[in-house]
């Protein structure tokens, strides 16, 4: 890493700031004056040897859940509170015998009924996850749920289905007492949502699905001590990530091209959120570019920096002939290699290091997210007109895809943000949108599922440089789904987070347009996606 320019004087004016001892030691300084948001952020920093305290009482709360039948564990919780579990999940699976994962992270109708439709409620566990415990997505998902809980097993004896991980003193954790919930993990307060993997948020999924979380938390606390204080920083795995990313942001690289292994793909889910909500902001930050389809060398722009993770042993046989053209194209590229899947746990801990590193070089705090915000008060506000007037609200938007892509210039990208249900066909028009879009405009390109984003790329997208061109894609609900006293309906949420959303980037003046599809005719939703 220290052959790209600029890396080596950074890493060695890390060295003469002292600057790693100082984020151990937690002086704010490092990234602000104030320590608002900084000081009661940075508890992830120990998690790797402090959770390991916790491993008894994991595995025997774990083995609680087996021997009462549960069969199935579903995760209600958005952003950093399910992003690390579900790559957990996703990337080593549950153990022979333990129940069954699900993350239900969308209020999409048809994502709340493909969770439905998968589970016996009254066999379920459900982890309720939110940090504030106010996350209208969670509060939701929760009522109903326990809904569905209570009609099968009585009100007395639903609550026992039900787990909180949250901070001690939230409205959830006092909630957990109250509806009688199963049991309450109170997580350290100073541990932010998207710097939370390696704490309850994600070991408590973790090891109700039999994942070895002794072998994860070793991994990452292997590679917290290689970032130690006393460490050199051109030795500091975290450091020289961090510089270099960071570095490369500032010298107009700030496109960080995400390239993995196929058995550890959904680790990108996870670092999209913690680099664009962590970076994304005053004007500034890199943009995570993730599950982008290869194209020609010569389609890339001059923006990029790529990185691969390899798992060693995994089926890399194209995705290495990709990179290797890459390479040999010029393009600047770094690979890092894991052993198995266990060292997932160690890019944990070298990401989130990275990441604080970077936003010292970028001279923002890494652990605020002030645009996110603007979006869920948008949404408030849909949600009132709506109760108000029974109907949402009218906006005038662009739907002309053409015209948004006719603005493309160098450094520019497309976000495609897709507020429907998951489907194979629009997730392959999608993957032929953004390939035929690198090869036409050399532009980079993003995709991600609404309201999931906006617990993720969301801050990026407003708070962020002004080089997004975002394509936001609604289609007609086939569901009407209730929710347990609230005056509106899930879809009705749904569509109400999207135009919030919409709403949010057209007061930024970010350049959007708005494609409404009809759920009923697949194919033409595929060709108007496609063009």
């Amino acid at each position: 890493m220290t052959d790209f320019p600029g890396v080596a004087e950074m890493l060695a004016d890390l060295r003469q700031k002292d600057m790693v001892a100082r984020i151990w030691r937690k002086d704010h300084t490092v990234w602000k004056p104030e320590p608002k948001e900084i000081a009661n952020r940075l508890g992830w920093l120990a998690l790797p040897e402090t959770m390991k305290a916790k491993l008894p009482e994991l595995t025997s709360f774990a083995q609680e859940v087996r021997d009462a039948g549960y069969r199935h564990v579903v995760l209600l919780g958005m952003g950093g509170a399910s992003l690390g579990a579900e790559v957990l999940h996703d990337t080593l699976g549950s153990a022979r015998g333990y129940p069954d994962f699900r993350v239900l992270d969308s209020t999409v109708p048809g994502w709340v009924v493909a969770v439905t439709e998968a589970i016996d409620p009254a066999r379920t566990i459900f982890l309720v996850s939110s940090k504030s415990g106010g996350t209208i997505e969670t509060s939701t998902f929760y009522r109903y749920f326990r809904g569905l809980v209570e009609k099968s097993l009585g009100k007395e004896r639903a609550g026992q289905n039900f787990v909180a991980i949250t901070d001690a003193g939230s409205s959830l954790a006092g909630l957990a007492e109250e509806a009688g919930f199963r049991r309450a993990f109170l997580n350290p307060e100073d541990v932010g949502g998207r710097y939370s993997v390696l704490s309850y948020f994600g070991l408590v999924p973790a090891a109700l699905t039999g994942i070895d979380i002794m072998s994860i938390l070793e991994r990452a606390d292997k590679t917290r001590r290689q970032c130690a204080a006393d460490v050199a920083p051109q030795e500091n795995p975290g450091a020289r990530l961090g510089v270099l990313i960071g570095t490369c942001a500032r010298q107009g690289r700030d496109k960080l091209t995400l390239v993995t292994s196929p058995a550890i793909g959904s680790f990108g889910m996870w670092l999209e959120q913690l680099i664009a909500e962590s970076t994304g902001k005053d004007g500034t930050g890199i943009i995570p570019v993730v599950g982008e389809p290869f194209t020609a060398p010569e389609n890339y722009g001059d923006d990029r920096l790529f990185i691969y993770l390899r798992l060693q042993d995994d089926a890399n046989d194209d995705t290495d002939r990709a990179v290797e053209r890459i390479k040999s194209s010029g393009r600047d590229m770094v690979i890092l290699e894991l052993r198995d899947k266990q060292d997932i746990g160690a890019e944990f801990f070298r990401w989130e290091f990275a990441t604080a590193v970077a936003g010292a070089i970028l001279g923002i705090n890494p652990f605020d997210q002030l645009n996110v915000q603007a979006a869920k008060d948008a949404t408030s506000r849909v949600l009132q007109e709506f109760q108000s007037s029974g109907k949402l609200p009218s906006l005038k938007v662009s739907d002309s895809l053409d015209e948004l892509l006719a603005e493309a210039g160098p450094g520019d990208y497309l976000a495609i943000m897709a507020y429907t249900k998951q489907m194979p066909e629009l997730e392959k028009a999608c993957a032929g949108l953004r390939r035929r879009v690198m090869e036409k405009h050399h532009i980079a390109t993003t995709a991600g599922y609404g309201p999931r984003l906006l617990h993720s790329t969301g801050q990026l997208h407003k708070g962020g440089p002004n080089t997004g061109l975002f394509l936001q894609i609604t289609m007609a609900h086939q569901q009407r789904i209730a929710i347990p006293g609230a005056p509106y309906t899930f879809d009705v949420l749904a569509d109400a987070q999207a135009l919030g959303d919409m709403q949010t980037l057209l007061s930024l003046k970010r350049r959007a347009v708005r494609v409404r599809l009809d759920s009923k005719d697949t194919m033409a939703l595929v060709k108007m996606v496609s063009g």
